[in-house]
């Protein structure tokens, strides 16, 4: 078989991982995040659950370097624990890099209606009461398509469309947020807090793993560096991304708040929008935050696609699913039947419309608290016993690191599981994580009678 194309650099690796992370959540659905927590709240829920992601990523990036493997968590939990095991962290964490894949698609439809209005027309169903336009399925298909062309011809090219997606939406962040600025008021600012300030704190913070899930993405392509990369960069775009991610979201929180008061714009469509273009007092502004939105949307369904794909293809070739989503591509040197497996699921899920866009915020999280808890627990296994490729045993600091990413993902699959904890999972939501669970049991069951 031929090996993956080597072609990635540090900057790629970055772009990647920030990409993945950060979609359209900050325009789609900043009603839910303000609605949640209050102005404070909000902030202090993505500032205080994304620095707690440091020590999983100091994790990851240990890992990365020690087994560059495009399995990622299936290669980590492979080596410390049962195949069963390796299998379930795997499946998990695909669906956590999925399922932005048709949220994204759907998200792409809204936009254009905000731009378009004439495209929210030519309703032909309804998904628990949300219609669904012909027209946004069309626009939401054809960057599927487009992405999934990308992926499959090689990985050279997605990389160079992420690297200019990921820094034009930075670009053009900056400026609708400079401009914006200094139009507001910290008078806008209350409520500070929706509910009591714990449970407000809380409400957000369960939610911060799906809209920052996508750093842990680099250890996908490991197998896909150049021969000069250095194992150190891994850690560093890592890091780096993280970093970016909590003032991105902490940035984008705070602006909202103080343009405009945001109590009185949640039953607004797309009200980060609103909120500048009421600052403003010019439609223009809406136009620029559209534009980051377009592209931020693009680079994160893309980053999060090559992600999903890498996961596919390793348990293909792993043998944990059917073999042929293992193949590479003689010519383009990339896992052409998993690109071409996320590609149609996309499609097909995206056909459930608006009504995916929320409770696939609450699976998600939990996938990934599954996923990056798992990590952590092999990392610490194979620290304590010595078996770390290339490492001895871990010191008694690098132990501590590793039970504190332990102890925070299990707190944030706690929080969305327990039912007493305010903003649990639903009946909706526990439906979708079973209905993967038995997708994942048969794609196991059917690989092994294979």
């Amino acid at each position: 078989m031929s090996p993956l194309a080597r072609k990635l650099r540090l900057t790629d690796y970055f772009t990647l991982a920030w990409g993945t992370m950060v979609g359209v959540g900050w325009l789609v659905v900043m009603d839910d995040w303000l609605l949640r927590g209050g102005a404070l709240g909000a902030l202090l829920g993505f500032a205080i659950g994304g620095a707690l992601l440091f020590p999983i990523g100091w994790v990851y990036g240990r890992l990365v370097a020690a087994m560059p493997d495009a399995a990622g968590e299936i290669a980590y939990t492979a080596a410390a624990f049962s195949r069963p095991a390796s299998f379930s962290t795997g499946w998990m964490m695909m669906l956590a890099y999925f399922i932005v894949c048709p949220w994204e698609a759907v998200a792409v439809g809204r936009i254009a209606g905000y731009i378009f209005p004439t495209l929210d027309s030519m309703e032909i169903y309804r998904v628990a009461g949300r219609p669904v336009y012909l027209p946004h399925l069309m626009i939401g298909l054809g960057l599927t398509a487009l992405l999934t062309t990308l992926n499959y011809r090689g990985i050279r090219l997605s990389a160079t469309f992420q690297n200019w997606t990921a820094f034009g939406t930075l670009a053009l962040f900056v400026f609708f947020v400079a401009l914006g600025a200094g139009r507001g008021s910290p008078h806008n600012f209350p409520p500070l807090f929706t509910h009591a300030p714990l449970v407000s704190f809380l409400l957000v913070v369960q939610i911060v793993p799906y809209f920052m899930t996508g750093f842990e993405s680099v250890s996908k392509a490991a197998e896909e560096s150049t021969q000069e990369f250095r194992s150190q960069g891994y850690l560093k775009a890592i890091w780096m991304a993280v970093l970016v991610g909590i003032l991105f979201y902490t940035v984008v929180i705070a602006a909202v708040a103080f343009v405009a008061p945001w109590h009185e714009l949640t039953g607004e469509k797309f009200m980060t929008a609103v909120a500048f273009q009421r600052a403003v007092g010019s439609r223009w502004i809406v136009n620029v935050i559209l534009a980051a939105a377009f592209l931020s949307l693009i680079k994160c369904f893309n980053g999060n696609f090559i992600a999903a794909s890498r996961l596919v293809f390793a348990l293909g070739r792993r043998g944990l699913v059917d073999k042929r989503a293992g193949s590479i591509h003689a010519t383009h040197q990339t896992p052409s039947i998993a690109v071409l497996c996320i590609g149609l699921a996309t499609g097909i899920c995206m056909l459930l419309g608006d009504a995916i866009l929320v409770p696939i915020t609450e699976v998600g999280s939990v996938a990934c608290a599954i996923g990056w808890a798992a990590t952590c627990a092999a990392y610490l296994s194979m620290g304590s016993r010595g078996t770390l490729p290339g490492r001895p045993k871990l010191s008694r600091v690098e132990a501590m690191a590793a039970v504190l990413g332990l102890l925070v993902a299990i707190a944030m699959f706690l929080m969305k599981v327990v039912p007493a904890i305010p903003g649990h999972f639903t009946a909706y939501e526990w439906l979708a994580l079973g209905i993967w669970i038995a997708l994942g049991a048969i794609a196991s069951r059917r690989a092994d009678t294979l």
